[in-house]
């Protein structure tokens, strides 16, 4: 069965979401720079159309299109909301992986709704991190997946970690629960805290090294098990996340 607006033939798509440094205080915006560009020129956004400004943190102004340049649109903003940060706060600690897995990972677990992901130097991460290029890499794939998802709230992306600061802090967190494949717990069986910070730890394509696991352990973190699956590591902290959704009562 379609399972989404697109797929339904006549169905009232969500008016897209343009991200913007601060919402208008007035009835009249103008969005130009790049998010005025692809709404004109990609989007093509005509006029009586509606579509989102968004502040990246909880804010949202409702709007329609009044007129429409090369390069800009004139908008009426119709109203105003705003919704809290999620809590608890859900952050993942993301190895670096080979290729395009780990900008695929960044962008699954921001549609999820990760609200903070941490890259981290592994011992067994394949994948180099090249320094500001990198991290734009990542903080821009979060936007990107942050206005396709309709997100209120844009996940922060961290600098990168080695395992000392990773150890730190889950020491920080309020749960902090390490992926492994060979845990004894399941992630459906842990408890989870109803406020302050989750953090969960995502290893690379050759897995954890015994160092690592104790820095963690020793930092307070429970190792658990997803299933009875080995996943990669650029799919596992989404199916976590989604996992620690329902239960955190973020999808009711």
């Amino acid at each position: 069965m379609p399972s989404t607006a697109d797929e339904v033939p006549g169905a009232r798509l969500t008016p897209p979401l343009f991200l913007v440094s601060a919402l208008p205080d007035g009835d009249r915006a103008l969005l130009d720079g790049a998010e005025g560009r692809h709404a004109a020129r990609v989007r093509r956004l005509g006029v009586g159309e509606r579509l989102d400004l968004g502040d990246g943190a909880g804010a949202v102004a409702r709007c329609v299109v009044a007129a429409v340049g090369a390069d800009e649109l004139t908008l009426i903003v119709q109203d105003r909301s705003a919704v809290p940060a999620p809590e608890p706060a859900i952050i993942v600690v993301q190895a670096l992986a080979k290729g395009d897995r780990g900008e695929l990972a960044v962008e699954l677990m921001t549609e999820a709704g990760a609200d903070e992901i941490v890259p981290w130097a592994a011992g067994r991460s394949i994948a180099r991190w090249r320094g500001e290029k990198s991290l734009q890499r990542w903080r821009s794939t979060a936007r990107e997946a942050a206005k396709q998802s309709r997100r209120r709230w844009l996940p922060q992306v961290a600098d990168l970690h080695d395992t000392p600061a990773v150890a730190r802090l889950l020491a920080g967190a309020d749960a902090a629960i390490v992926l492994h494949e060979s845990a004894a717990i399941a992630l459906s069986a842990l408890s989870l805290p109803g406020t302050g910070r989750i953090a969960i730890v995502v290893g690379p394509e050759g897995g954890l090294t015994d160092e690592e696991v104790a820095a963690f352990t020793a930092a307070g973190a429970v190792t658990v098990r997803l299933g009875p699956e080995v996943l990669r590591t650029s799919t596992a902290g989404v199916v976590a996340v989604a996992a620690l959704s329902p239960r955190l009562e973020r999808w009711s």
